[in-house]
């Protein structure tokens, strides 16, 4: 006998919404396999190399720490591990009490590997869709980040693995920025540069 829980917690919770979990795990869980292979271990590993490389430019820890979602020493201690590794520097920060963080040669490697690896496991999920069923379900997701959205500050940047030069380069750009900057009045400099449309956690 089957039972449904999400009934009984009043709870609505229909095949669609089930089938997005259990998409969503399951292209999450490959994204891990893949990206750990390519070098990004931990996911926070990943996160970093992939903002890094795609739209932070040179930013202070605090930012990196907002972006990936960690505590302050939860950063300094992956910043540490991927100094060891070769794949950061830090530098002295525009203020001189800040420290910014750039990728190194070995690091923006890397970076690229990690991103090709996530783009490899999303271009397989995708890979029955005809280019009109494409179009369809990047609409509907774009709709769906949107209503995900939370106020500029937020940390864990829901676009933190984007290759966001994708999104900006599209026909009518990235939804989540878009929507950023009717609701919250920010500049199309500051979404597209990830301090807006990437700024949204979910």
């Amino acid at each position: 006998m089957t039972t449904r829980l999400a009934d009984q917690d009043g709870v609505v919770l229909d095949q669609t919404a089930n089938l997005l979990g259990a998409l969503s795990l399951m292209i999450a869980d490959r994204m891990a396999d893949a990206m750990s292979e390519a070098g990004g271990r931990p996911e926070s590993a990943a996160a970093a190399l992939s903002a890094l490389l795609h739209f932070l430019d040179g930013p202070s820890v605090d930012r990196l720490r907002q972006v990936l979602g960690l505590t302050s020493s939860g950063t300094v201690r992956l910043l540490d591990k991927l100094a060891e590794s070769g794949y950061v520097e830090r530098e002295s920060g525009a203020d001189r009490r800040s420290v910014s963080v750039t990728l190194t040669g070995t690091g923006r490697a890397a970076a690229k590997r990690v991103s090709a690896a996530r783009a490899g496991v999303l271009h397989g999920a995708l890979a029955g869709l005809s280019a009109q069923e494409r179009a369809v379900l990047g609409a509907i997701m774009g709709k769906l980040l949107v209503g995900l959205m939370r106020e500029p500050g937020a940390v864990r940047w829901m676009c933190r693995l984007c290759d966001t030069g994708v999104c900006r380069g599209a026909e009518g750009g990235c939804p989540v920025g878009n929507a950023a900057r009717e609701r919250y009045g920010l500049s199309r400099q500051v979404t597209s540069r990830g301090g807006g449309a990437a700024g949204m956690r979910p």
